[in-house]
């Protein structure tokens, strides 16, 4: 979106050790401004989406229609409408035997992929509960420059945004809920949950809360507590415990305690880096002609964030079909133009928030 990112990017390309030599980056293939993607998208046979998650849909749907093959950040969207768009693009990945990975890389690190053989075995027997937290310390804002316009604002400081982020309970602790998705083999069907800004009261925070907590429903009357902070000074906890009738696992990356009778640690040697391994296995099925197709899999994992983020703004329950068919589009209704002006809107309050 910005000259300064991408010069930033490229210089940074261009004096590294590893990638100096290999690079083929040429001015005419530099592409700054909205339509960028799209332009990007043309001249790629493979597409990575590292931009902020509120263009994800548009940028995923662009990407399918073009016919390439795709790496895409997590979360792919930000409110339901956004997941629709996925939900079709994944459709039709399919029929056109396209590879598509995505950035919950818990799913390719060697460790977890170990940890779930044994827990899809019964080594904890009958699953009951889980516990699923992502909770550290603050997050990086931006204060506004005089020369900036409404527009550019958000989008340098669009962490703050819904419409742009999500909040950091779908943008940063989607991963920990898609563990408790894996774990389970299904969806929630319902989430109440709670909210706030306690800590971070400037203006440049936006509209993200600083906290969330929130009670999943499962099938089977399964209940998984999420909780999710960005609160300096505070315990910290980023991992996820999943608990059987026979014993209980937690865990992290590069740590899988497994407790409970005739149960123990997992340990593994030389784990490849999961942000690597990720790749790995999407250019494998690619040069395989085995394609995969994740994108199904992290819109669930998306839409389980959004309804909880949802249920935490309105202070009321949210089922899965209202969160999959609710009419709140957060993308703004008028063409995007950097010099624009562009209203910010109000930090959500339960009780006044409304679910549409």
């Amino acid at each position: 979106m910005f000259e300064d990112h991408l010069r930033n990017c490229l210089d940074g390309l261009r004096k590294g050790d590893k990638t100096k030599e290999k690079l083929d980056v040429s001015d005419d293939r530099c592409f700054v401004g909205f339509d960028a993607y799209q332009k990007v998208i043309d001249c790629c046979d493979l597409v990575m989406l590292a931009t902020p998650p509120g263009f994800r849909p548009v940028h995923i749907e662009a990407v399918v229609k073009a016919g390439k093959h795709l790496f895409t950040e997590k979360p792919v969207a930000v409110d339901g409408p956004g997941i629709r768009k996925v939900l079709a693009a994944s459709e039709e990945a399919k029929k056109k035997d396209l590879c598509v990975v995505a950035g919950t890389q818990r799913r390719h690190q060697a460790g977890y992929i170990e940890s779930f053989k044994r827990i899809h075995d019964g080594a904890l027997g009958e699953l009951i509960t889980a516990r699923v937290f992502w909770n550290g310390g603050g997050i990086w804002v931006h204060k506004r420059q005089p020369h900036w316009s409404d527009t550019e604002y958000q989008l340098r400081n669009w962490y703050h945004f819904i419409w742009l982020c999500g909040d950091h309970f779908v943008e940063q602790h989607v991963h920990n809920l898609d563990v408790a998705l894996w774990a389970l083999g299904n969806h929630p069907i319902k989430a109440v949950g709670m909210g706030g800004r306690q800590v971070h009261d400037e203006p440049e925070r936006g509209q993200s809360y600083d906290h969330f907590a929130v009670d999943y429903e499962f099938p089977g009357d399964i209940h998984v507590m999420s909780t999710a902070r960005q609160i300096e000074g505070c315990a910290n906890d980023v991992s996820e415990y999943i608990v059987g009738t026979k014993g209980h696992a937690h865990l992290e990356p590069g740590n899988y305690r497994f407790k409970g009778q005739g149960l123990s640690r997992l340990r593994l040697r030389n784990e490849v880096n999961p942000y690597v391994q990720e790749h790995i296995d999407l250019l494998e099925s690619i040069t395989a002609r085995k394609p995969i197709n994740e994108l199904k899999q992290v819109a669930e994992s998306t839409l389980t964030a959004i309804m909880g983020r949802e249920s935490a703004y309105t202070g009321k329950a949210v089922t899965w079909e209202q969160a999959l068919n609710s009419k709140r589009d957060t993308y703004p209704t008028e063409p995007l133009v950097m010099s624009g002006q562009m209203k910010e809107g109000a930090v959500p309050r339960p009780g006044t928030y409304e679910l549409i």
